[in-house]
C-alpha cells in the first residue's frame, strides 16, 4: 500500500443532536447541504443520519485541495451558522471532524 498524490481532501464529520433537538438540527443541516455543495472547490458533499441512531449525523464531504476546504470553512456565510449549529449539538464541532488520508494498494 503506498500513500496517493492526490491533493484532494476528505472529511468526515460527525455531530450528534441535544436531546429533543434532533429533528430541528436535521432541518438546519438539511438546508445548509445545498450552499456547500455549490462552493467552488467541492466534490461532494453529503449529509447522512446514522442508522438506529437519531440524531447523530454525518456529513461526509471532499474539496480538491485543503485551500477549498480552507475557504468553505472561513466563508462568512460558515461562520454566521456555527453559533446555530453550536446551540443544537452536544459537544465541539472539532471533536467530530476527521480528514482522511486516501492509500491505495502498491501498482
Amino acid at each position: 500500500m503506498n500513500d496517493t498524490k492526490d491533493p484532494y481532501v476528505t472529511v468526515l464529520w460527525e455531530a450528534r443532536a441535544k436531546a429533543g433537538r434532533e429533528a430541528e438540527m436535521k432541518a438546519f443541516m438539511t438546508a445548509a447541504v445545498t450552499p456547500s455543495r455549490n462552493d467552488p472547490g467541492n466534490i461532494d458533499y453529503e449529509a447522512h443520519e446514522v442508522e438506529g441512531q437519531p440524531g447523530t449525523f454525518i456529513i461526509y464531504e471532499r474539496w480538491v485541495n485543503r485551500g477549498a476546504l480552507d475557504r468553505h470553512l472561513s466563508a462568512p456565510r460558515m461562520q454566521e451558522l456555527v453559533p446555530q449549529l453550536l446551540e443544537l449539538m452536544e459537544g465541539s464541532i472539532e471533536e467530530g471532524i476527521r480528514l482522511l488520508q486516501p492509500f491505495r494498494p502498491a501498482q
